[in-house]
């Protein structure tokens, strides 16, 4: 096991359940320093776990981790933090209950102060549903995160990414034909679908067109949506990707007490340093909703990926946008808030 848990005992989510016996796990790099103000918070995406997240961290680069303590908390529902399938019956499979992205931040907030009496927080920094949490610390946590660099991840879900993830959804409800009491009938092949439905949201038009799979490995386009979307997604644990799509659904820093549904005002509230780096042909989290969002957080800069990469731009695959996303992190880094 290449990572620790963080026992969060019996949790009141937002839903008003209580889950008991919940954990995160996480993963650490680096060494915290004596200030405790190193400290870099970088959480998972949608069926990601930590290890998913190990290309942005590395010697030289921005998230360096002989100059950073980086802690990578593992999402609720990904099969390592508690999840459909590792947690004990009444809560097992598909009665595993409904998680936030609040509830999140808020369980990976105890993490970081309670395991490790962390009270600042340099960075919060994450890719797609990720970077939903990064918006998520700086709303809920303004006073101890310091910077935030989502890319392609938004500040709530806006109608078209319900839409994509609610056919992700209907892929697997299809499987048991509607019959919500049949959910636990679903197995790893039933994902197969899913896949499917997702390869048309993940990469753009221009990167099918221009048939970039072949740097991929992949001599024809049906082999590609075989060979990597289907095979990602059947490795995933149906009831697992049922809870994230979920908690990806109803995706909202402003859906808590602190700011009552109100979007505009959560976002003016984040003080953080931040660096909005959408994908400029992201299909599923369109860079205008990311252009929405910066221009009301006071201290944002909007810095779009030129790739045709569409939401992968931020994957960790592509060469050039890898060292955008880097770049632009050493920038955010260098800088201080009256600097």
């Amino acid at each position: 096991m290449d990572y620790e848990i963080f026992n969060l005992g019996d949790v009141a989510l937002q839903s008003g359940v209580t889950l008991p016996n919940a954990f995160l796990a996480y993963k650490t790099y680096g060494q915290l320093n004596e200030k405790k103000d190193n400290v870099i918070v970088y959480p998972t995406a949608f069926g990601d776990q930590h290890v998913q997240n190990e290309w942005l961290i590395g010697n030289g680069m921005a998230l360096d981790p002989r100059d950073y303590f980086i802690i990578v908390p593992n999402l609720l529902g990904n099969g390592l933090s508690s999840s459909p399938s590792n947690t004990p019956p009444p809560f097992d499979r598909a009665h595993f209950p409904q998680v936030t992205i609040y509830d999140n931040v808020k369980f990976q907030h105890r993490l970081v102060t309670e395991a490790f009496g962390i009270e600042k927080i340099a960075l919060v920094v994450g890719w797609s549903m990720g970077g939903i949490q990064a918006f998520q610390w700086g709303a809920s946590y303004p006073d101890m995160v310091e910077r935030i660099a989502p890319f392609a991840g938004v500040a709530k879900t806006w109608p078209q990414t319900y839409v994509v993830l609610e056919g992700m959804k209907a892929a697997l409800m299809a499987a048991v034909r509607l019959a919500p009491h049949q959910l636990s009938e679903l197995t790893a092949a039933d994902m197969r679908a899913v896949g499917r439905v997702y390869a048309g949201w993940g990469l753009s038009q221009a990167f099918y067109r221009e048939e970039l799979y072949r740097e991929l490995g992949f001599d024809a386009l049906t082999d590609f949506v075989a060979g990597f979307w289907e095979d990602s997604f059947m490795q995933m644990d149906p009831h697992n990707v049922l809870a994230m799509l979920w908690t990806g659904q109803h995706a909202d820093i402003s859906a808590n007490p602190t700011y009552n549904g109100d979007f505009d005002k959560a976002l003016r509230s984040i003080r953080a340093l931040a660096c909005v780096m959408p994908g400029s042909t992201d299909l599923f989290c369109p860079a205008d909703d990311n252009e929405y969002e910066a221009k009301r957080i006071p201290n944002a800069v909007f810095k779009p990926i030129a790739s045709i990469w569409g939401h992968f731009a931020g994957r960790g695959i592509n060469r050039a946008d890898n060292e955008w996303i880097d770049d632009n992190l050493k920038r955010l880094l260098a800088l201080r808030k009256n600097g």
